[in-house]
């Protein structure tokens, strides 16, 4: 018996379709806040703690533009859709923000500050805080760019560097008015990997 092209397509198709990870489907909908992690710096730089000084900072190396340029890529063919874009001062988050954003505007805010950039560290994680249960505009994520430190004081545990990986995504559902949810964390292979 031989099967018509488009059946023989359908067959095809049907196992790549599946392998789809379940998250995917869930962020293509909308209604989260994405807490990423900056990419991947140059650990020859020493930061000294001065916003607005690029040379005394950690900055991103050019394997983390590159897996910054690879995991924007990823995003757009997943089709999740991002709506506001915020990002830490520090150069790294920026920069990174940028390279996701992919011309989108983005938001530079002290709510998301490195806790070693700032000297009030409570009133930054308040507003790390306040900004992970913001609802994000219907049908679309919204995406924060920050520093792992200030992930874990969050949570209000260690977060190991093999947890929350340089580009990983810390998935949160907003539950507004004060409170949101952890739902996962990505790292940047999990994106890439879905995105095939």
């Amino acid at each position: 018996m031989r099967l018509p092209r488009r059946a023989l397509a359908l067959l095809v198709a049907t196992p790549a379709a599946a392998a789809v990870p379940d998250w995917v489907a869930e962020l293509r909908r909308g209604g989260f806040v994405l807490y990423m992690r900056h990419g991947v710096t140059d650990r020859s730089q020493l930061d000294t703690g001065r916003l607005g000084d690029r040379a005394g900072q950690r900055n991103l190396s050019a394997a983390g533009v590159r897996l910054a340029g690879e995991v924007s890529d990823a995003i757009a063919r997943l089709g999740i859709p991002i709506g506001l874009v915020r990002s830490s001062p520090v150069f790294r988050a920026s920069d990174t923000a940028a390279i996701i954003a992919r011309g989108q505007p983005v938001e530079v805010t002290m709510d998301l500050v490195a806790d070693d950039y700032t000297a009030d560290i409570p009133a930054a994680v308040a507003g790390l805080r306040r900004a992970l249960a913001i609802a994000p505009a219907p049908g679309t994520n919204t995406l924060l760019v920050g520093h792992i430190q200030k992930l874990a004081m969050v949570l209000g545990r260690s977060v190991a560097q093999q947890e929350f990986r340089e580009n990983g995504v810390a998935v949160f559902r907003p539950e507004p008015p004060a409170s949101f949810a952890l739902r996962r964390i990505l790292s940047p292979q999990d994106i890439l990997a879905a995105a095939g």
